[in-house]
């Protein structure tokens, strides 16, 4: 429990828009800098919110007309859904407060 999924075009329908918790998308890409940096964060969040949000990451090369369907113009982008729908967005590497309080701000 508390793994990141690997989301592309084939399994995102069914593990973001059909999911039962607020899921945390991350948009990234092998050769992005700052994605990097995001990266261990993303993990910290999904192994500490285990439960109560699902965790999954979206490779933008592999994936750009699903980057390209929520307007991810900038990586590393992280949107948060909640029943199916963006309800968040985070652009860029911040701490991990940030993306913490943005977090707890939908599950509450």
């Amino acid at each position: 429990m508390g793994k990141e999924i690997e989301l592309n075009e084939t399994n995102f329908k069914q593990e973001v828009l059909e999911a039962d918790t607020p899921v945390l998308v991350d948009f990234w890409a092998t050769w992005c800098g700052p994605c990097r940096m995001v990266g261990p964060i993303v993990e910290e969040i999904a192994e500490e919110y285990a439960g109560k949000v699902k965790v999954g990451k979206v490779n933008t090369e592999d994936n750009a007309t699903l980057a390209g369907e929520y307007g991810v113009i900038s990586i590393p982008t992280l949107i948060l859904f909640k029943n199916g729908k963006p309800v968040d967005q985070i652009i860029g590497a911040v701490p991990k407060e940030v993306i913490a309080k943005k977090l707890d701000a939908v599950i509450s």
